[in-house]
């Protein structure tokens, strides 16, 4: 019942926490990119995603940048020369948790949530696990997470942005050309 409230207060949270709202963004806009905080601020939405308060769950924030990715300019401009912007291949969700997985390579990642963005960044909080250690381990719902199959989740597009990035989201017609991989059917749209 209490994470419903707070579910609700987060459809708008401009109008429903006011100056709070703002003094969250100044301050979250200091941290570093990659921290690593002690409970999630969206807590409605981190339980839904699988979190809980017990040693091995850990809560990280990572902030990236919005808009196109540019390649560098070499050399001279010729007028003939365009496409400098290209759009990355990876959701802006999926490159901040591959940056929490290197910064954490003892932590496996379990889902991620948008928290806030402004003009220039989003940031995303990123639940990850320690499968090593036996509150892990040991609970019924998280032993999957400990399995050998589970290392370098986000790398290999195995969480649920990681599996939106690679298409993975639909099945039946129209997806013919997506399984088993975009590279094995000869790219994308092949």
């Amino acid at each position: 019942m209490f994470t419903k409230h707070i579910r609700d207060m987060w459809k708008r949270p401009k109008e429903n926490l006011g100056q709070g709202w703002k003094d969250m963004l100044i301050s979250i806009r200091k941290e570093p990119v990659i921290s690593r905080i002690d409970k999630p601020t969206r807590l409605d939405r981190a339980r839904s995603l699988g979190y809980k308060a017990k040693k091995g769950h850990v809560v990280i924030r990572v902030r990236t940048l919005k808009g196109k990715r540019k390649t560098p300019k070499k050399g001279r401009r010729s007028p003939k020369a365009s496409g400098r912007f290209f759009t990355a291949g990876l959701s802006a969700k999926a490159i901040a948790e591959q940056r929490a997985s290197r910064k954490f390579p003892n932590l496996e990642v379990m889902n991620s949530y948008l928290l806030a963005e402004d003009g220039a960044h989003k940031w995303f909080e990123i639940l990850m696990t320690d499968s090593c250690r036996t509150e892990v381990s040991g609970d019924r719902e998280r032993k999957a997470m400990a399995g050998r199959t589970q290392k370098g989740r986000a790398f290999r597009g195995k969480t649920s942005s990681g599996r939106k990035s690679r298409g993975l989201m639909k099945k039946g017609k129209g997806t013919e050309k997506l399984r088993p991989s975009l590279k094995a059917r000869g790219g994308r749209g092949k």
